[in-house]
């Protein structure tokens, strides 16, 4: 590694951690020289498992011994010229506006997604996040994913772009071992096509043998035990389901009605004390376990 000091956050060379808004990193420079920033060891450590390249490090002088085995790996899969700009607790603190978690971020490469087809050639159940705008929520969302064995992700068009940083952080780094794409256009935000969702996108997963579930409150919506019994049930079963995709909603409004009324089913989570919804990462975990395999 090169180990390059800096003491200003003015530094061009850092400028992709200070200047670049998330939009700009991952649109400006896009195709050739997109990235997005992954913070803390934990995130760089799977980034760099799901064989993603690292352009650049910028850590906190503390750290720096602590993150041998990074260097290590990195030396070893891409050479030692990759810098890592070192910087005080002061000066990052400047940077993020907040101490960052063990005091690392890395710039990465991004990669062409792949197509849905692809991305659900084995899967067996899916998750369709539909306009979810907070960073927050798709973290904790493909975490979930993560943790309960969903087979994939699909965000639509105007979904958060999972690769923000605080997504990517939210989720502990899962978001490079769930695999995910977006359902609308050829993968490429600035490409996509706001319109192929949803009635094209619904389309496309009936067409890969997908039961599509919008996760809504409906005066017709099926309770999730009923949901999971069809799940369960014998395969020779009229209502029987075999390839699950589940649909949520964006924060507030929840699913739109073109996406309710062009969906197979509809499914409530029953709750009490006069409760009407979750939030959508925690509906999204509700629902991951009640219908894992």
């Amino acid at each position: 590694m090169q180990f390059i000091p800096i003491d200003s956050v003015d530094d061009e060379r850092i400028n992709a951690y200070v200047n670049l808004t998330e939009l700009q990193l991952r649109n400006k420079l896009e195709p050739s020289k997109g990235l997005f920033i992954a913070e803390s060891p934990k995130v760089i450590d799977r980034a760099l498992a799901a064989g993603r390249e690292p352009l650049s490090l910028l850590v906190e002088e503390q750290w720096i011994d602590g993150m041998g085995d990074e260097f290590a790996f990195i030396d070893e899969h891409w050479g030692p010229d990759i810098p890592v700009y070192i910087g005080s607790e002061a000066t990052l603190h400047k940077l993020t506006g907040y101490r960052l978690h063990r005091g690392a971020l890395a710039a990465m490469r991004r990669w062409p997604l792949p197509s849905v087809e692809d991305v659900c050639r084995n899967a067996t159940r899916v998750a369709v996040l539909e306009n979810v705008v907070d960073h927050t929520n798709v973290g904790a969302i493909m975490r979930s994913a993560a943790a309960l064995d969903v087979d994939a992700v699909l965000v639509t068009p105007s979904c958060a772009d999972p690769l923000y940083r605080r997504a990517a952080r939210v989720s502990m780094g899962t978001v490079f071992q769930v695999p995910w794409t977006r359902i609308g256009g050829e993968g490429d935000v600035r490409t996509a096509d706001k319109h192929a969702w949803p009635e094209a996108g619904l389309e496309q997963l009936h067409g890969l043998g997908f039961t599509t579930v919008a996760m809504a409150l409906t005066d017709d919506s099926i309770s999730m035990q009923e949901l999971e019994r069809r799940l369960r049930s014998d395969p020779l079963e009229r209502d029987h389901i075999d390839k699950l995709a589940l649909i949520f909603g964006t924060e507030g409004d929840g699913l739109s009605h073109t996406t309710i009324a062009h969906a197979d089913l509809t499914v409530k989570i029953p709750m009490s004390h006069g409760v009407d919804s979750l939030n959508v990462a925690a509906s999204s975990a509700v629902a991951f376990y009640a219908t894992r395999k």
